[in-house]
Parts: C-alpha cells; structure tokens; sequence
C-alpha cells in the first residue's frame, strides 16, 4: 500500500489541508476542479444571494452530477471496448481458419499441378506413341499399294 500524503491546497478562499494514499499532484487536481466548479457558480446570477447550505447543496449536485455522467461514459467506453476485443478475437480467428484454409489449397493446388504435369506427359507419350504407330501403319499400307500394283491390281 501506498504512504499516506498531505497537501495543503486552497479551496474557495481558505486554505485546506487534504490528505490520502494519492499523491500530492492529485490532490491539488481535486482542490482545482472544486474551485473551477465554485467558479461555474459564481458566475451564475442569483448563487450569490443563496444561503451557504443552498450553495453546498447546488455545488455537491453538481458534482454528483459530473461523477455519475463521466461514470456512464466509462462504462459506455468499457462496452465499446470489450465489443473491440471480440472483434479482435473474432477477425484474428477468422484470419488462422484463412490461413489454414490457403495452406491447403496451396498443397491441393501443388498436388494438383503434379497430377497436370504427369498428365500431360502421359499425353504427350500417347500422342508420340499414337504417331509412331500411325506412321509406322502407313508404310504398310503404301507397301500393299505398291505390291498391289506390282501384281495387277491384286488379281489373280
């Protein structure tokens, strides 16, 4: 735990000695922010005449006021804030089922290239072994043409 601070600070005129495990900048930050309030009233028309206990009241009100709107705004802010973090969590989960999702395409991608490639290297076997077999084929037929011709047509 922290060591208790004292600081003296003046509020509205006189001077105030505060004290509490906060440090002495801080104290004089609240002494600060009731003067600026006590100034707020000062300024308005009519504070001056108030009884002391009125001026209390108003002043207590409105710094009542001020804690519970900046207390919504926390809590507002600590909304946005845990609706960020799921948004976080979400994309950042979404991002790995997207990284692992590319890396099996990518393999399957792989994959699939390899079995192009081995088809058309079988194609191209085929296409040569179709034309070697094609070619070799016509020899043959020019071979019969010929002897065809040799002995009259194919006559006897």
């Amino acid at each position: 735990m922290s060591e208790k601070t004292s600081a003296e600070v003046i509020i509205g005129g006189k001077v105030y000695t505060l004290s509490g495990y906060e440090g002495e900048e801080y104290l004089q930050r609240v002494a600060t922010y009731i003067n600026n309030k006590l100034g707020e009233f000062d300024n308005t028309e009519g504070y001056k005449r108030l009884p002391v206990d009125m001026k209390a009241t108003l002043l207590e009100l409105n710094i009542a006021d001020d804690y519970f709107k900046a207390k919504a705004q926390v809590e507002k802010l600590e909304q946005q804030l845990e609706a960020k973090e799921k948004e976080i969590y979400d994309l950042k989960h979404d991002l790995i089922s997207n990284q692992i999702k590319t890396e099996s395409d990518e393999k399957e991608l792989k994959k699939l290239e390899a079995e192009n490639k081995e088809l058309l290297l079988n194609k191209a076997r085929l296409e040569a072994s179709l034309e070697e077999s094609l070619l070799g084929k016509l020899p043959d037929k020019k071979e019969k043409k010929t002897a065809e011709n040799h002995n009259g047509g194919g006559r006897e």
